[in-house]
Order: C-alpha cells, then sequence, then structure tokens
C-alpha cells in the first residue's frame, strides 16, 4: 500500500500530466497542499521532493515549485526500460514483429565488454524485431542474449517482452546498461523493414545491459527512424564540493 507522500505525489504528477498544472505555472504552496490533501508539511515536502527529483517542477526559492518541461523524452536516453513498457507509457498501438530468430548464435565477447575490444566469440540467442507503432513501422531491435546466462530463449517471449520474461519467470535482477547514440545512413535492411529511402538516416542506440551482479548479458542494437524519434533526457546538477 502506497505511503501518503507516495499518493500525493501521484496524484500531482497526474494533475501535472494531464495539465491541470500547466507548464510555467506553480504548484499550490506548501500549506495549501496540507490543506487540499489533510497531510503534514513533511509529507508534503517529501511528495514535492519526489516530483523535483524525476524533474517534473523547479523549487524557486520564495515563490513555490514552478512546473517544468516534464516529457523529458520521445525515447529515454537514461533509465532501463523494455518497448513493451514505452509504449503502455506513450498510450500508442504497437505491434511486435519476430523476422529472425537464430537461437545458436554467436557474437564477439567484446561487443559485451565495452562496445569492442576483445574479439573471441561467445554463444548467444539472436532476434531481430520490427516495431511497428501506431501502424507504421518505425524500430528496428536486434538483441543479442548471453546463453551463459539464458540457456534456452524461447521464441514467445521475444514476441512479447524479453524483459517480462527475463524478471518474472527467471528471475534476473537487471541492473544497469550503458548505451552509444549515433546517427547514420539507412542501411539495406533498414530501407526494407521500416520502409525508408536512401536518404533516410537513422538514430542507432547500441547498449550493454548488466545484472545486479555485474554480469553483462544483453548486446542490443536498436534503430530508429530519425524522422520519428527525438531522444532527450532530464539532468539535474548535483552540489559539488570546492
Amino acid at each position: 500500500m502506497l505511503n501518503k507522500s507516495a499518493l500525493v505525489y501521484d496524484d500531482l504528477k497526474q494533475k501535472i500530466d494531464q495539465e491541470v498544472y500547466k507548464l510555467g505555472t506553480y504548484l499550490p504552496s506548501e500549506n495549501q497542499l496540507c490543506a487540499l490533501y489533510g497531510i503534514s508539511r513533511e509529507t508534503g515536502r517529501k511528495a514535492l521532493a519526489g516530483l523535483a527529483d524525476n524533474g517534473y517542477i523547479q523549487k524557486i526559492r520564495g515563490k513555490g515549485s514552478l512546473v517544468i518541461e516534464h516529457r523529458q523524452y520521445a525515447f529515454p536516453v537514461s533509465g532501463i526500460v523494455s518497448y513493451k513498457e514505452l509504449a503502455h507509457k506513450l498510450n500508442v498501438t504497437t505491434t511486435n514483429i519476430v523476422y529472425e530468430f537464430e537461437p545458436q548464435a554467436s557474437l564477439p565477447y567484446g561487443s559485451f565488454a565495452s562496445l569492442g575490444g576483445e574479439q573471441t566469440t561467445v554463444p548467444v540467442t539472436a532476434i531481430k524485431r520490427v516495431r511497428v507503432l501506431n501502424g507504421e513501422p518505425d524500430i528496428i531491435d536486434k538483441d543479442y542474449i548471453l546463453k551463459s546466462v539464458v540457456p534456452n530463449l524461447p521464441r514467445r517471449a521475444a514476441e512479447d517482452s524479453l524483459y517480462a520474461y527475463f524478471e518474472q519467470e527467471l528471475g534476473l535482477a537487471i541492473s544497469y546498461a550503458t548505451k552509444e547514440i549515433t546517427m547514420e545512413p539507412a542501411t539495406a535492411e533498414d530501407r526494407e523493414r521500416l520502409h525508408v529511402d536512401d536518404s533516410m538516416w537513422i538514430a542507432v542506440v547500441r547498449s550493454v545491459t548488466s545484472l545486479e551482479d555485474a554480469r553483462a548479458f544483453q548486446y542490443t542494437e536498436s534503430r530508429h527512424r530519425a524522422d520519428k524519434f527525438r531522444f532527450r533526457d532530464f539532468a539535474r546538477r548535483q552540489p559539488q564540493p570546492f
């Protein structure tokens, strides 16, 4: 059960998302929030701190909590989120098309270590999928899963959600990822699968995902139509000792 500060946070977040509290306006003061929700000042401060930490508001001394640009990205740069989770968050209609599934593939180990380096190959399950958003093919995802971590990956997981399978069925604890973003001309595969022409550029996100025990187990090359996606993030400067 959520505590009071979490409930207040969720309600304020929803009202910001629905533009009840619009960009560039201020939330009710701490005293007003206490009266509105029947909470203590400490509870209200915790809810506001959560909104600030997640990029919804900026505390302005002497003025209050200013609603700032909170739609931080069309596609996440930081954080680890599955495509299925993201589609749900963005409220878009999607189809997941698996056009290649190879359970006995191999990949250079360096792909998992540091996006390069040592070229010893390791066994992987290789998966290629097209992500169709609102009826248009917009993303190609190429995933390579280490068989030493996931020996027998079923095709049904690729057709639904790999992360749901990893976490809910295998109990894997996914912890962090390193990402590299480049802009590249469309390849023949991009042109065929995404229905683009020779002039199109593709935003390519290459990532290595690791478990809580620091084992890298997934290498992904995600290819996005550059005319359909923005990559944005929210960054907050932390106080530095001088």
